[in-house]
């Protein structure tokens, strides 16, 4: 029997191909289409996707993302593959690729590359700090669904997520730290997570759990006055209830409590995408500066950086010694 060999596949969340209402729309309605994501009836749902979601909201969002758009094309895309590039000289004789759940480069295109390659045992590691049905368990179903097809399949290693592990922690506390001492401390420090319906934890998602012990950990490991943190949930969509506080209602509201500064991070999001680089660092900047906020700075994700690739080297090697 030949020797197992092991393959890396990063998972994120996806992008369109580029800041184009065409392109937009076929990213969102793949999207869109999970029932991880949305799981109203496909009955009801479809119509209101095809017939209004996807004719009004795309030239908007494609609006949006032409506002962010890098040389690289999507940051999103262009960090994950960095990560990719970074690990690869961590791990040299075990292939890695990325994958997206929606759009390209697509999870099926991910796997078949690191089949080619003779790999037996897989290690899928998400690229989401803390669990929520509507990403992480929507990884794994997109797996599922590529490994069903397959006559023989590899062994699978599935690392769900990571919101204590004391290495993101860490990771975190620096850039607050390193944002700290750029701009001063203020008076507000934000961690704004993506928000998933109500009704989502209300019937077993552990997400909020996971963002609440990651906002924990941050507090106790900052040498900074924990009444000072605030935890809120961003990015909304639809009009039923969603995990609250809101982010972009504290950004409005926080002014008038006698708030001058804050500073913004998103720990739930390994690579700055459209949600924090326009949602958080453009708009909720807005928001907070309207109704009278005097200075406001939004701390990247830890994208490619030394604390992020040394977090997932930790991460693969603490799976592979189990193996």
């Amino acid at each position: 029997m030949s020797e197992n060999k092991f393959g890396i596949l990063l998972v994120n969340l996806g992008t369109p191909d580029a800041p184009t209402t065409p392109a937009v729309k076929r990213y969102l309605a793949e999207f869109l289409s999970d029932v991880r994501v949305i799981d109203v009836s496909r009955a009801i749902w479809k119509p209101i996707l095809y017939g209004i979601v996807l004719p009004f909201r795309s030239p908007k969002v494609a609006k949006l993302y032409q506002s962010i758009w890098t040389e690289d094309g999507s940051p999103l895309l262009a960090y994950t593959l960095k990560q990719k590039a970074k690990l690869a000289k961590c791990f040299s004789n075990i292939p890695i690729e990325v994958g997206m759940s929606y759009g390209s480069p697509s999870l099926k295109s991910a796997i078949d590359s690191l089949m080619c390659q003779g790999v037996t045992e897989l290690i899928v590691l998400p690229l989401y700090p803390q669990y929520s049905c509507s990403t992480t368990a929507a990884v794994y179903d997109g797996i599922s669904a590529i490994l069903k097809q397959m006559r023989t399949i590899p062994s699978l290693h599935f690392i769900r997520s990571y919101a204590t592990h004391p290495a993101y922690i860490q990771g975190l506390v620096n850039s607050i730290e390193q944002s700290f001492a750029q701009h001063g401390e203020p008076d507000r420090l934000i961690l704004s997570f993506h928000g998933i319906p109500k009704r989502y934890a209300d019937t077993g998602d552990i997400y909020p759990q996971e963002c609440e012990a990651t906002t924990r950990l941050v507090k106790e490991a900052l040498n900074f006055p924990a009444e000072r943190v605030l935890m809120t949930y961003q990015s909304r969509f639809g009009r039923e209830p969603w995990l609250t506080p809101y982010t972009d209602e504290t950004m409005n509201q926080l002014p008038s409590q006698g708030v001058k500064s804050v500073q913004v991070i998103c720990p739930g999001f390994s690579a700055d995408c459209l949600e924090t680089l326009e949602e958080i660092s453009e708009q909720n900047q807005h928001f907070f500066k309207s109704q009278g906020g005097e200075s406001y700075h939004y701390i990247p994700a830890l994208n490619d950086s030394e604390d992020s690739i040394n977090l997932f080297k930790i991460l693969i090697n603490g799976l592979i010694k189990t193996i």
